[in-house]
């Protein structure tokens, strides 16, 4: 199935529209087939990294593929097309209305139930080599489907601990059937259970992190950036505005960055807050922001494709996660040369020190957060210096070099 018919309605069996295991000469013998397998592809951090990803995938040697489960989380999917990517949709959208009521962090079950079959035809049908999963629940499937031949590396983006009981008890019983496990930062790293992980070879490691980054591509303006980005997003040129990109669920806590926003009002009564993104608490959030403290103050973009265009619009970006793997609107942020505010949760604080490239206060403290907004719009000069820094630090975000250390693992557990 591919990528046209996952945008499409009720659909016939996907197996039957399958192509073919490869034949002689269809694919270079010297190329692996890689399948990257996730729950949707929708404007998320981890999906934005496998589409940053397979822009630097080394084509010489790998023959990259997308699964997906939930069909209505399909936004990424012209991005990997133009990155030279086939997508496959494993769901039906027989499930959209209950999967949209759904929140976004919630497992793959409102998508048909027969998806785990389609991926097993799916593997067997395209002769990949390797599965490489993201999320826990394709995983687990992946895991008791995928015949014995056909390696697998698992990238842990969240800490283990915050994942539903089923879903926990699912991946733990599973997990060791992972040939190698990717994590996303070493606050993830420390979650996973180490009696899991897979046996390896002498010299081999399990688990080991990797720094993936953002990719603008280029698209981050230049000279007149920040006057572009706010006429795009109609807002006072001269305000201080900052802002966040992260979908409405409640881990990211948009509602403790609305009560921040209130008390940074009381010393900045111009400042601008601006949300980007989309979720199920939308309608929670607009009230609170529609109240006459928060009033005319708060901009909803919806979801933005032109996100590295519209970050120069920012003085600062802030996050108030209460938990969280590592962002990648963070490090977009970062290489954009943004001071950054941010929770001292997940591995945020392994990218960013308190006092260089902005300031790390304690999850779930409006004060605090408000604290450090304050002291930022107040001195336009420590916000360069912070600026400059996080530039300077992201730096070692290069998404490239990720997807180079991301094939040294394939490399390692194919040569089994």
């Amino acid at each position: 199935m591919t990528a046209e018919e996952g945008a499409g309605a009720t659909r016939p069996d996907p197996s039957s529209s399958l192509s073919p295991a490869p034949g002689p000469g269809a694919v270079p013998p010297e190329k692996v087939r890689v399948l990257w397998l996730t729950k949707g592809l929708g404007r998320g951090g981890a999906e934005q990294l496998l589409v940053n990803c397979a822009r630097h995938v080394d084509r010489e040697r790998y023959e990259v593929e997308v699964a997906y489960v939930l069909p209505w989380k399909d936004a990424l999917v012209p991005a990997l097309r133009d990155a030279g990517v086939t997508v496959h949709c494993l769901g039906d959208r027989a499930g959209q209305a209950a999967g949209d009521a759904a929140e976004l962090d919630t497992a793959p079950e409102h998508a048909d139930r027969t998806w785990p079959l389609r991926l097993r035809r799916l593997v067997a049908a395209r002769g990949y080599d390797l599965v490489h999963t993201h999320m826990p629940v394709p995983a687990v499937a992946a895991r008791m489907l995928v015949r014995r031949g056909v390696v697998l590396v698992h990238t842990e983006h969240n800490l283990w601990h915050r994942y539903r009981a089923p879903t926990r008890l699912a991946n733990a019983w599973t997990y060791r059937r992972n040939a190698a496990v990717i994590a996303v930062s070493q606050a993830v790293a420390r979650t996973v259970d180490p009696a899991r992980l897979p046996r390896t070879r002498a010299g081999v490691e399990p688990l080991r992190v990797v720094y993936h980054g953002p990719d603008l591509g280029g698209a981050v303006p230049g000279a007149g950036g920040r006057e572009r980005a706010r006429r795009l997003l109609d807002l006072d040129p001269d305000a201080f505005t900052y802002g966040v990109v992260a979908n409405f669920t409640p881990k990211k806590d948009h509602t403790g960055l609305l009560e921040a926003h209130a008390l940074l009002r009381a010393s900045e009564p111009h400042a601008t807050l601006v949300l980007i993104g989309l979720g199920p608490l939308e309608a929670t959030l607009r009230e609170r922001a529609s109240r006459p403290d928060l009033a005319g103050s708060v901009v909803f973009t919806g979801s933005r494709g032109d996100v590295p265009e519209l970050l120069p619009a920012f003085d600062v970006f802030a996050l108030g996660s209460r938990q969280e793997g590592l962002p990648v609107a963070l490090m977009e942020a970062m290489a954009s040369g943004l001071p950054v505010v941010v929770t001292d949760v997940g591995g945020m604080p392994e990218i960013v020190t308190d006092g260089v490239e902005g300031r790390v206060v304690p999850p779930g403290d409006p004060a605090a957060l408000a604290a450090a907004l304050t002291e930022a719009a107040a001195d336009p000069a420590r916000r360069r210096a912070w600026g400059k820094a996080a530039q300077l630090r992201s730096e070692t975000f290069d998404v490239a070099a990720a997807q180079a250390r991301i094939e040294d693992v394939y490399r390692e557990v194919l040569a089994r």
